[in-house]
């Protein structure tokens, strides 16, 4: 298959074959029952909302999860049929909009639903109750304000509690402590909300970092997210692999322009960088426009399967790069992925900016294009410019 919508050679590859396995290496490593939430919130973490939800469903996931009713409505446009959460907070007068599409919505705020309670609907608008056991983000914090919640739900049949979750804060580390607090809190909200809530509802606390490092917990889902596109949530889990996951995102480009330097010349903005003998500089058609932003000078990309640095201030849409000789117009460079027995990886990248890997696939912005893999074929071009 061939695709003619895009046109520079600096792209994303997204292997949704690896997104598949990622889902099955999960279910596999789950209590029996237990099924998988997709998290394609912020565009499926750079990776391509739409085409990895299609890829999430049919390799199992029986949920999607977002964080914006704009994200939501977007999978339902698409023709996505699967049920959809919004996980973050929506604005009360849109509640129409969510039942609408038949999209669930996060409730914590007595206000909010009686504030929706006011406006017409023809459809029952589904809820997920967050309950904040630590996280300090969103959710009910007391009984009382649960309480307070399930009153106004029990007496307007136009809403539907359908499920129950929380967020664990530290999941991904070592140290326990943290995380057996939350349990202790969400055992207490959760007691008492059996005790006073006659129909059955589902439970889903766990996500990418929880589902691995407590893959027997009762939940009825869990919120796969990071881990669904091949990244450990944590050098912690990283190192102690629960399971095996392949990077989904790769990003490469090509050479546009070479040329030898003296000793002494400056590259880029600034003349920060001075070459120190006769070199070869390469120009590399990406920059911080495209996500690859300033604070990158000095990290590697690879080029015929060997690390060459990159060299000068990173600019809007270029940057140069120091090579070892002479290569021709069009050379592959990769500068997240793997060539020959050396990989760039978004936790080497994550580590170059003392960040955390979940950024790097989403900090990629939507002028580069997303090139969609199965089976080591292209199956799908987004080209968010055309």
């Amino acid at each position: 298959m061939s695709f003619e919508n895009y046109y520079r050679d600096s792209i994303a590859e997204i292997d949704l074959t690896a997104i598949a396995y990622n889902i099955q290496q999960l279910k596999e490593h789950l209590k029996q029952g237990t099924e998988v939430c997709a998290v394609v919130k912020a565009d499926a973490y750079g990776h391509g909302d739409v085409q990895v939800a299609r890829a999430a469903l049919k390799a199992g996931a029986k949920s999607l999860a977002v964080a914006l009713l704009d994200e939501a409505l977007k999978l339902r446009n698409a023709g996505i049929k699967a049920p959809i959460l919004v996980m973050g907070w929506t604005r009360p007068k849109d509640a129409v909009v969510a039942a609408e599409y038949n999209i669930a919505l996060t409730v914590f705020q007595k206000e909010w639903l009686m504030e929706a309670a006011n406006l017409s609907f023809k459809e029952t608008l589904k809820f997920h109750l967050k309950i904040d056991t630590g996280m300090g983000r969103l959710g009910v914090r007391s009984i009382d304000e649960m309480e307070e919640i399930l009153a106004v739900l029990r007496k307007d049949p136009k809403f539907k509690l359908e499920a129950l979750f929380t967020h664990f804060a530290t999941a991904d580390e070592e140290d326990r402590g943290y995380f057996d607090k939350q349990q202790t809190r969400w055992n207490e909200m959760f007691s008492y909300f059996k005790r006073n809530w006659a129909e059955d509802i589902e439970v889903h606390t766990s996500n990418s970092a929880t589902s691995m490092q407590v893959p027997e917990r009762m939940d009825h889902f869990v919120r796969y997210g990071i881990s669904m596109y091949g990244l450990y949530p944590s050098s912690y889990v990283k190192k102690r692999k629960p399971i095996d996951l392949k990077p989904a995102f790769s990003l490469t480009s090509r050479l546009v322009h070479i040329k030898k330097m003296n000793a002494g010349e400056s590259i880029s903005y600034g003349a920060v960088y001075k070459t120190e003998t006769e070199e070869w500089i390469g120009t590399i058609p990406l920059g911080y426009a495209d996500g690859w932003i300033r604070k990158m000078q000095g990290m590697d990309v690879l080029i015929d399967g060997k690390r060459h640095p990159i060299v000068g201030r990173i600019c809007m849409d270029q940057f140069m790069i120091r090579l070892d000789q002479e290569y021709p117009i069009g050379t592959k460079v990769t500068l997240i992925g793997k060539q020959g027995d050396q990989e760039i990886s978004a936790d080497d990248v994550a580590e170059h900016l003392d960040t955390i890997n979940y950024e790097i696939p989403c900090m990629i912005s939507q002028r580069v294009p997303r090139v969609f893999q199965e089976g080591g074929r292209t199956v799908e071009v987004r080209n968010s410019l055309l």
